[in-house]
């Protein structure tokens, strides 16, 4: 009898929290765009801990990371959702890019074998996404292959997408270039590792909710 008034009320409060509109948040991007700071930015904010390690070496995240029960609350308004932080995606990896940042050979070939397998890994979690924040490198050239497919991937599921261009607090950081790349797209600009900006998205996380919401129905 104990098991079964258990069984209902972790369904209810499964229900309760699908209710009051939890989405499942995803952060996509090319490697070393700066998903894990923003994520680790976000978690601490609302948690008080972070969610993983970032570097500066890329694919540092080979697997995808949840943080479950995030809520932000702003002006009396409440956002409950679960942050999936995927490794990056890149349409080519090659083991002697790692092996020139100072790693011996046979890691060097591992890093690459779990990279390839934590993209493989980011593209299926794309069909479990309610809303996605693709975070790209601000001080980059936009108009890259990866960056399509990461774009085309979402469109063609018709997944709510903010993009972020991060890293402005650097020199090189160009908001109206990557805001011309993807026109039809939202893009505000970020720097995950100051805060700056930081305040806007979080604003902005209550449109993708409603956006997400509405196309769930």
């Amino acid at each position: 009898m104990i098991n079964v008034f258990k069984k209902f009320l972790n369904r209810f409060f499964k229900d309760l929290f699908k209710e009051k509109g939890q989405v499942k948040l995803g952060l996509y991007g090319p490697p070393n765009g700066g998903k894990t700071t923003l994520a680790n930015k976000v978690c601490k904010d609302w948690l008080g801990e972070e969610m993983g390690r970032a570097s500066k070496v890329a694919h540092e995240t080979r697997e995808v990371q949840i943080k479950e029960q995030i809520t932000i609350k702003r002006d009396g308004k409440e956002l409950t959702f679960s942050l999936v932080d995927t490794p990056g995606i890149a349409t080519k990896i090659d083991y002697e890019e790692f092996i020139k940042s100072g790693m011996k050979e046979k890691e060097a070939k591992g890093r690459a074998k779990e990279a390839t397998k934590g993209v493989i890994d980011a593209i299926k979690w794309l069909d479990d996404m309610d809303a996605v924040i693709v975070v790209l490198d601000g001080t980059k050239d936009p108009y890259t292959q990866v960056n399509i497919t990461i774009i085309g991937n979402l469109e063609a599921r018709n997944i709510p997408v903010l993009l972020v261009a991060n890293k402005m607090d650097l020199k090189k950081a160009d908001l109206k270039h990557v805001q011309a790349a993807f026109p039809q797209y939202e893009v505000i600009g970020i720097s995950a590792k100051t805060s700056e900006g930081i305040d806007g998205l979080y604003e902005k996380l209550f449109e993708l909710r409603k956006k997400a919401l509405k196309r769930k129905k």
